[in-house]
């Protein structure tokens, strides 16, 4: 008979997890294993990585959900290798191999590709993507053997590094640095490129190495999260503001800090911001987003007192 499992005991956690999502896991699956190790109540990812993905997925935890869409908005960067001469059904390894082709390119027919990728580009969202379309996502669809119309989007590709290159052998592969703006789907920009050689390509591995902010080497697997102690589990999370490097500071006297967690405006000497993280003096605590219009203080996303007072207590 199989032992019951142990019921986990939740609690307010407040903070950002930089995981380093392993393979064949979804976003859903790695946050939703974070959770438990934290013991948290709420969480919510930064966007979604595929399980054919690894690398930096921040997690948000209690008051930190609250920005999580701010971060959405940030350039992602990643490293990913695409196997020329083959075409699958879902631009990845996953997919079953629906065309083989024979590698004729050269080193600077690929140089000469890769230089018309960079910069603003058009990309059509690949039928296995969560992109929704009459509330449905697109990848839904596809199992069905379905394939819908769907209208391309600009993106845009700040570098496109070659890190490796075999265009010979069993098995020719080009290998990646991609800096590109949110919205921007490297199985297809892979896809693309292998079309532009004339012999098409897949995506057989992907790492995202950098988002926003945060990089690989500032990140936790899921294997040492779970071998540490609960107090070093915590000590991982960084500051909800952690969420917020481009917003200008503003700091609250205790009268103001007060007032603008009531959802009032204040008045002051600042200039105008459309992004400012507002924090209160006494304590120093993070009160939430604003911005800022002709002087005015115009409060956006806030904390709870309640949320502010947890925070407090368990910073060292």
């Amino acid at each position: 008979m199989q032992a019951p499992r142990t019921r986990v005991q939740r609690r307010p956690v407040h903070g950002v997890l930089l995981l380093d999502k392993p393979l064949g896991f979804s976003s859903n699956d790695a946050l939703q294993k974070a959770k438990w190790l934290l013991r948290a109540e709420k969480a919510g990812h930064t966007g979604t990585l595929d399980p054919l993905a690894t690398g930096v997925l921040p997690l948000c935890f209690g008051a930190a959900t609250k920005f999580s869409q701010l971060h959405l908005d940030a350039d992602k960067t990643y490293e990913t290798t695409v196997r020329l001469g083959l075409t699958t059904t879902t631009a990845d390894a996953e997919g079953e191999i629906v065309q083989q082709r024979p590698v004729a390119c050269s080193m600077g027919q690929v140089v000469e590709v890769l230089d018309r990728f960079m910069g603003p580009i058009a990309q059509l969202p690949p039928m296995h993507s969560a992109l929704k379309k009459d509330g449905k996502a697109l990848y839904e669809y596809a199992r069905a053997g379905q394939i819908v119309e769907r209208q391309p989007r600009n993106v845009v590709i700040h570098e496109l590094e070659l890190l490796e290159m075999q265009l010979e052998g069993d098995a020719p592969f080009l290998r990646l640095k991609v800096e590109c703006s949110k919205g921007t789907y490297i199985r297809t920009l892979g896809e693309d490129i292998g079309e532009a050689l004339g012999c098409g390509g897949h995506l057989v591995a992907l790492r995202r190495v950098a988002t926003g902010p945060f990089e690989a080497a500032q990140c936790i697997t899921l294997a040492a999260l779970e071998a540490l102690s609960e107090e070093e589990r915590l000590a991982r999370l960084l500051l909800c503001e952690a969420l917020l490097p481009q917003h200008t500071r503003v700091t609250l006297s205790e009268q103001d800090a007060g007032r603008f967690l009531s959802g009032m405006r204040r008045r002051g000497a600042w200039p105008d911001a459309d992004a400012a993280a507002v924090f209160g003096d006494q304590p120093h605590a993070l009160l939430g987003t604003a911005h800022v219009k002709a002087g005015e203080l115009i409060p956006s996303r806030l904390l709870s007192p309640t949320e502010i007072q947890q925070i407090l207590e368990t910073q060292p």
